[in-house]
């Protein structure tokens, strides 16, 4: 088997794998394994064939990292993009321990108050999402 024929096998290989993982990361390497082959077409040695893969695998690599820690969301993006936020829920009582069972979307969720918020019964706007629980803010009702 030629030296291009085992570069396209790996490109290959390396494809399928990044099908299954989806890290990226793969799919870069196979990229360099694509510049090795083309290089082997090109008819030049091992060490070329070698030295491209590293160069295109790596680089990519590295600049995918690093495209990767920009792209990472504040804790504030990340309730922005929640789109249960604002939505009202049903208290009926507060236990001992600050903590509520409502429904909301057909589920039990756990809620907690908001900073600064007084436990009472009655209609709550969800302030925000912590992990499984809610964080919720009494909805005030203007009295006629």
């Amino acid at each position: 088997m030629s030296d291009t024929t085992m570069w396209w096998v790996l490109a290959g290989v390396l494809v399928a794998l990044e099908l299954v993982t989806g890290t990226f990361y793969l799919l870069v390497l196979s990229l360099g394994a694509v510049a090795a082959a083309l290089v082997a077409m090109a008819g030049h040695g091992l060490i070329s064939q070698l030295v491209a893969a590293a160069l295109v695998g790596g680089i990519g690599a590295v600049l995918l990292g690093q495209w990767r820690k920009r792209q990472t969301t504040t804790p504030q993006e990340a309730q922005d993009q929640q789109l249960d936020l604002g939505a009202t829920v049903q208290v009926d009582a507060w236990d001992g321990q600050g903590t509520a069972r409502v429904l909301h979307r057909g589920s039990a969720w756990t809620a907690v108050l908001a900073p600064g918020q007084t436990a009472a019964p009655g209609v709550h706007r969800i302030q925000a999402i912590v992990g499984n629980r809610l964080v919720l803010e009494q909805v005030v009702t203007p009295t006629t």
